[in-house]
């Protein structure tokens, strides 16, 4: 008879809730002395570093 594996486990994790789970949030671009904005760029989303998980804080 077989040893039995463990199913592996597949951990549901909730969506970051500052960038929907894409990892992604638009940043305004800004140009010239008077910082005028410009248009918008996308950038990594700092509270999920880009991976769209939920931080455990």
């Amino acid at each position: 008879m077989a040893p039995r594996t463990k199913a592996a486990r597949q951990s549901v994790s909730a969506k970051c809730p500052v960038c929907k789970g894409t990892g992604e949030v638009p940043i305004t671009v800004r140009v010239g002395r008077k910082r005028r904005p410009v248009g918008q760029q996308n950038g990594y989303c700092l509270r999920c570093l880009g991976t769209g998980e939920a931080p455990t804080d």
